[in-house]
């Protein structure tokens, strides 16, 4: 039946529950242009022969390819739509998760976005690096303003050593708790190894 392919894409973004990245179904879009395509050079030819042998009765079976066609570009543009808003979100994704996505989410992202999302990593990392003279500035850090400048945290699974500006280091085990510069730990808390501990 016509149209099916594309309602399917759409209730395929309605059944994704809120915060979760389903995957983009490429093959899904190519099936409706496909049968896009299918659908105009059927018209084509039967608008030819309408005009060329004047039959009238082709026009309402025209008219309904056509409103086919447009339902699917409809369709298509929604869920496009839908994949601009999904870029938006797997930008969000560096500045919450940081260079390193979870292998949850990344495991439902398509080739071409973890490629731009590296892009987007290299450019942030670009422009990070000019700014502050030259020493670079990491803008992703402190994204609420601290209410103090060191935070006891609990690590939440092994990780190793980890050192602090003075040059100390540090063993992050599962379960030891630790009193260290936020902003050293910023990154650690996002990627789910540290846990802030509120006292």
């Amino acid at each position: 039946m016509f149209c099916e392919k594309a309602i399917e894409l759409i209730r395929e973004l309605k059944r994704a529950a809120d915060g979760q990245l389903p995957a983009f179904n490429e093959d899904g879009i190519r099936q409706v242009f496909e049968e896009m395509k299918a659908l105009y050079e059927q018209n084509q030819m039967d608008v030819n022969v309408a005009k060329s042998d004047g039959r009238s009765d082709l026009i309402p079976t025209i008219k309904f390819r056509h409103c086919c066609l447009l339902r699917n570009q409809r369709c298509i543009a929604a869920y496009l739509c839908v994949f601009y808003d999904r870029l938006l979100r797997i930008r969000a994704l560096r500045w919450e998760y940081g260079s390193v996505l979870p292998t949850a989410i990344r495991f439902h992202m398509c080739a071409e976005e973890l490629e731009w999302f590296n892009q987007y990593k290299k450019s942030l990392a670009t422009y990070m690096r000019s700014l502050g003279g030259g020493g670079g500035l990491d803008i992703t850090q402190d994204m609420k303003p601290p209410k103090s400048l060191y935070i006891e945290v609990r690590c939440l699974k092994d990780y190793g050593e980890f050192e602090i500006d003075d040059g100390t280091t540090i063993l992050l085990k599962k379960n030891s708790q630790h009193f260290l510069p936020r902003w050293k730990c910023e990154q650690l808390i996002r990627q789910g190894v540290l846990e802030h501990v509120m006292s």
